[in-house]
C-alpha cells in the first residue's frame, strides 16, 4: 500500500509538470501582469487627470499677464419717442503693471504642477505594488490549494490503509477514527485554501485588470542596494512623497510672498469704444487707473499670518516625510533581511520534515510506528511546505516593497518596455494658454488629448 502511494503521488507530480510545460509558453509573466496594471489602473488615470487640472492652472495664472477683450449689445425702446436706440460697446482692460504679483501666481501654480507630478508618480508605485502583490498572492494561493489537494488524497489513502489493517486485526477503531477527524481537517482546509484563492482571483483582476489564468514563475528580483543606509540616500533623493513635501514648503513660501503682496498697487488700462445710433453716445475713451487696498478691516494681516502658519506646517511635514521614509526603508530592510533567514529556514524544515515523514511511513509498514504517527508526521511536512510557500513570497515581496520605500517602483525602472505617460506633454501644450478653438496650439492640444486617452 505505502509503495503504491508513492507511485500514485510521483505520478501526480509528473502529471503537473508536464501540464505546468505544456502550458508555459501561454503563462501570464509578471512583466505582463505589471503593464496590464499600468494600462488599466483607473486610479492612475484620475491622477492624470488630476495634473492636467493644474496645468490648466498655470494656463489660468498665465492668462492674467494678457488683455481681456469685451464686448454690449443694448437695444432700449422709448413709448415717449417711440424710438428703439442700438449701441454696440468694445472694451479692453488689461493690468500692465502687478508688481510681481501675477508671476508670483504663475510661479506659485508651476510649483503645484510639479508636486501634481510627483504624486503621480506615488500613485503609480502604489499600483505596480498593488499588482505584485496580486500577481504573487495568485501563485501563493494555488500552491497551497494544491498541496491541500495533495493532502486530501494522502490521508484518503492513510484510512483506507488503516480501514485494511483494522479488518484484519492490526489496528483498533480509534485509528481510523484517528484518519477520518484528519481527512475531515484535510477537507475543511482545501475547502479554505479554495475561498482563498477565489479572493486572490478577484484581488488579481481589480489590481490587473483581468483574472488570471496560466502564470509564470516571477523572474529575477531587481536589484537593491548593498545596504540599508544606500537605500536611504536613494530614497531621500528619489522618493516621489519626499519631492512633493519639498514641493509643498516651496508653494507656501510663494503664497506666503504672494499674501505680503496684496498691498502693492496695480495699474491698469482701459479702453472702449462705443457705436451708438445717438450721436451723444457715441465715441471712444481710455484711461489708466492705479489702484490698491487701503484699509482691509485686518484682512490682509490675518492672510499673511496665515501663510505664516502653513509655511511653517509645511516645513515640518517635510522633516514628518523624511522621517516616514527613512523609517519605512529601514523596516523594508529588516523584513528582507528576515523573509531571506525565513526561506532558507523553512527550506531546511521541508527537508527535514520530508526525511522524517518517510521513515515514519517505512517503520509504520514495519508496525514500528502507529497510524497517529504518520498523519502527524504527514502533517509537518504539510505545514512546512506551506510555510516554505509564504516564505518564498514574503521573499520576493519584502524586496519590492524595499523598491517602493526608495522610490524605485515605477515602471520606468522595472524596464516593462512600454511607452510610458509623458506628464510634460500636456503642459507644454497649454502652459502658453492657447485658444483651444481657432489657435494652431489649440489643434496640437486636440491631438495630445486623443495620444493621452490611450494610456
Amino acid at each position: 500500500m505505502r509503495n503504491s502511494l508513492k507511485r500514485q503521488l510521483f505520478a501526480g507530480t509528473v502529471a503537473v509538470l508536464s501540464a505546468a510545460m505544456a502550458t508555459a509558453v501561454s503563462a501570464e509573466t509578471l512583466r505582463e501582469a505589471l503593464v496590464s496594471a499600468y494600462k488599466n489602473s483607473g486610479i492612475l488615470q484620475q491622477q492624470r487627470a488630476v495634473l492636467r487640472a493644474a496645468d490648466e492652472d498655470v494656463a489660468a495664472a498665465v492668462s492674467t499677464l494678457r488683455p481681456v477683450l469685451n464686448y454690449a449689445a443694448n437695444i432700449q425702446y422709448s413709448s415717449i419717442s417711440d424710438s428703439t436706440t442700438n449701441s454696440l460697446r468694445l472694451s479692453a482692460g488689461w493690468d500692465l503693471f502687478t508688481f510681481g504679483n501675477r508671476k508670483l501666481d504663475i510661479a506659485l501654480q508651476k510649483e503645484l504642477v510639479l508636486s501634481a507630478r510627483d504624486q503621480l508618480v506615488s500613485v503609480e508605485q502604489s499600483v505596480l505594488s498593488r499588482a505584485v502583490n496580486a500577481f504573487m498572492n495568485v501563485r501563493d494561493a494555488i500552491a497551497v490549494v494544491n498541496l491541500r489537494d495533495s493532502n486530501v488524497r494522502l490521508i484518503s489513502q492513510e484510512l483506507r490503509a488503516a480501514n485494511d489493517r483494522f479488518e484484519v486485526g492490526e489496528v483498533t477503531r480509534t485509528d481510523v477514527s484517528l484518519a477520518e477527524a484528519r481527512l475531515a481537517a484535510a477537507r475543511a482546509n482545501f475547502a479554505t485554501a479554495q475561498g482563498d484563492l477565489a479572493v486572490a482571483r478577484e484581488e488579481y483582476r481589480a489590481a490587473i485588470g483581468h483574472l488570471p489564468k496560466a502564470l509564470s514563475p516571477p523572474p529575477q528580483v531587481p536589484s537593491v542596494p548593498k545596504s540599508a543606509g544606500a537605500a536611504r540616500d536613494i530614497a531621500r533623493d528619489t522618493h516621489p512623497d519626499l519631492k512633493a513635501a519639498q514641493r509643498a514648503v516651496t508653494v507656501r513660501e510663494l503664497a506666503l510672498t504672494r499674501a505680503k503682496g496684496a498691498m502693492k498697487p496695480t495699474l491698469s488700462l482701459d479702453v472702449a469704444r462705443t457705436f451708438s445710433d445717438s450721436s451723444s453716445s457715441d465715441g471712444a475713451n481710455a484711461g489708466l487707473t492705479l489702484s490698491g487696498p487701503i484699509y482691509s478691516g485686518g484682512a490682509i494681516a490675518s492672510s499673511v499670518r496665515k501663510a505664516v502658519a502653513e509655511r511653517d506646517s509645511a516645513r515640518y511635514a517635510l522633516i514628518v516625510a523624511g522621517q516616514n521614509i527613512d523609517q519605512a526603508v529601514a523596516n523594508a530592510w529588516v523584513q528582507r533581511t528576515v523573509a531571506l533567514a525565513n526561506l532558507t529556514a523553512t527550506q531546511r524544515q521541508v527537508r527535514a520534515s520530508r526525511v522524517a515523514f518517510q521513515g515514519v511511513q517505512e517503520e509504520a509498514s514495519l508496525g514500528a510506528r502507529t497510524t497517529l504517527d504518520v498523519l502527524d508526521a504527514e502533517q509537518e511536512l504539510l505545514d512546512a511546505q506551506v510555510s516554505a510557500i509564504s516564505a518564498a513570497t514574503g521573499r520576493y515581496l519584502a524586496s519590492y516593497e524595499l523598491l517602493a520605500t526608495m522610490g524605485l517602483l515605477t515602471a520606468d525602472y522595472l524596464k516593462l518596455g512600454i511607452a510610458t505617460y509623458d506628464p510634460a506633454a500636456y503642459y507644454n501644450t497649454v502652459s502658453k494658454a492657447p485658444l483651444t478653438l481657432v489657435s494652431p496650439e489649440g489643434e496640437k492640444l486636440d491631438r495630445v488629448l486623443k495620444s493621452l486617452g490611450k494610456f
